[in-house]
């Protein structure tokens, strides 16, 4: 029985070495396979991948930008519009402003000096026989108090053609102002020729309270 009893035990203790004997040498063969099959490193040249897409947004004018870049340039607005056409009005109407305002100041100079000239009553002053027509003299224009009389009204009128042609500018000015706005804000806005009304006769039909009537019927095509 003594003899039984050992021999199972020695038989136990070999099936166990045995085993962890097994699993010694699968565990040394899966780190030898992992180790031999380690991943290669592969270099990708940087022209062989996908190029990011660009995306181009469609050019539009900042309208806040136009304003103050057309305040400081006046006309700049107008290029950044991309309304090219406008430039020659723009500077043709601020040419036109500014001769205005300096011929009418001129003029309104002249004058006011020959009518404080001829009411100083002092003989070296003799600036308002300058402005006499040519051929006149202060007698055959009426006299001195008409010719006086006359060179208050040129004065005055030149004054007020003066003092409009500056609001004038300033107005036009303006105008700058609020037309490059105004074609910024409608920059990308459509108008191309799908956008139509059409008005074409219709024949309403006969109802239990009325005849059949004609009319017009409004159609509007938009893009």
């Amino acid at each position: 029985m003594l003899v039984k009893s050992v021999l199972k035990i020695l038989r136990i203790l070999i099936l166990l070495l045995s085993i962890n004997m097994q699993a010694q040498v699968t565990f040394e063969n899966k780190g030898t396979l992992s180790d031999t099959i380690a991943p290669k490193k592969v270099n990708i040249e940087p022209s062989s991948l996908p190029k990011r897409a660009v995306v181009t947004l469609p050019y539009k004018p900042d309208p806040s930008k136009v304003v103050w870049m057309s305040a400081v340039l006046p006309g700049y607005g107008q290029i950044m519009n991309r309304k090219y056409w406008k430039l020659p009005i723009v500077y043709g109407g601020f040419a036109g402003c500014a001769y205005a305002v300096i011929w009418n100041s001129a003029m309104y100079e002249k004058y006011r000096t020959a009518y404080r000239d001829i009411i100083d009553n002092d003989p070296t002053t003799n600036t308002f026989i300058a402005a006499l027509p040519k051929g006149y003299t202060v007698e055959t224009f009426g006299g001195r108090a008409y010719y006086t009389s006359a060179l208050k009204t040129v004065q005055d009128a030149y004054r007020r053609s003066r003092d409009l042609s500056i609001l004038g500018s300033v107005g036009f000015y303006a105008l700058t102002l609020v037309d490059a706005y105004v074609d910024a804000q409608l920059f990308d806005f459509d108008i191309s020729p799908d956008l139509s009304l059409r008005i074409t006769p219709v024949v309403l039909p006969n109802t239990s309270t009325q005849l059949s009537l004609l009319g017009l019927q409004c159609k509007f095509n938009i893009k």
